[in-house]
């Protein structure tokens, strides 16, 4: 009698998730392109590398505890891409000082908010599963729902001054966390 994989679900999940950052990313990028959003180009780069995270997690469940700690490292640097977004967009918005459409922001914001939720739900199950890895995965679905938000408090904020500091502000805000990441 053969007995089932145990990190056959665990697998699944992250497929999932794979497929819904992937897909978040293009919707929330093109958005953030549109409307001259740095947070949410900023996140939308977070959904790819989150996409590319959770497929190298993916990968590695089966590996050894020595390879799986290799990966870490790799993850690391993957981490650090949305920080160097920030800058670039920063410097693009302060160049050209139009503030964002402001309802775009707040509901492509809510978006995100909802797929990083329907994320952490997916992963939750699992998290507890293929050691750091499955954690991290659920850990960084959950923490980006804090981001997501702070975009929402940045579309509201942009809505009521018509400035292009609540984006920007909430963008490095983006950055920093995830170059905190990366560091850790």
């Amino acid at each position: 009698m053969t007995h089932p994989d145990p990190m056959q679900g665990a697998r699944r999940a992250l497929v999932w998730v794979v497929a819904l950052n992937l897909g978040y990313g293009l919707i929330e990028g093109t958005v953030g392109l549109m409307i001259g959003s740095v947070s949410l180009i900023v996140d939308s780069v977070d959904f790819f590398e989150d996409s590319f995270v959770n497929l190298l997690i993916l990968l590695g469940l089966g590996w050894s505890m020595a390879a799986r700690a290799r990966l870490g490292g790799m993850l690391a640097f993957f981490l650090a891409i949305p920080a160097a977004a920030a800058l670039w967009m920063v410097w693009s918005k302060i160049q050209s000082p139009v503030p964002p459409a402001a309802d775009g922001l707040t509901l492509t914001a809510l978006g995100a908010l909802a797929i990083n939720f329907a994320a952490a739900l997916i992963i939750a199950r699992w998290r507890n599963a293929g050691g750091a890895l499955m954690r991290a995965a659920f850990l960084s679905a959950r923490n980006d729902m804090i981001g997501n938000a702070a975009m929402i408090g940045a579309g509201l904020l942009t809505a009521a001054t018509a400035s292009i500091w609540p984006d920007i502000i909430v963008g490095l805000g983006l950055a920093m966390l995830h170059g905190d990441a990366a560091r850790e």
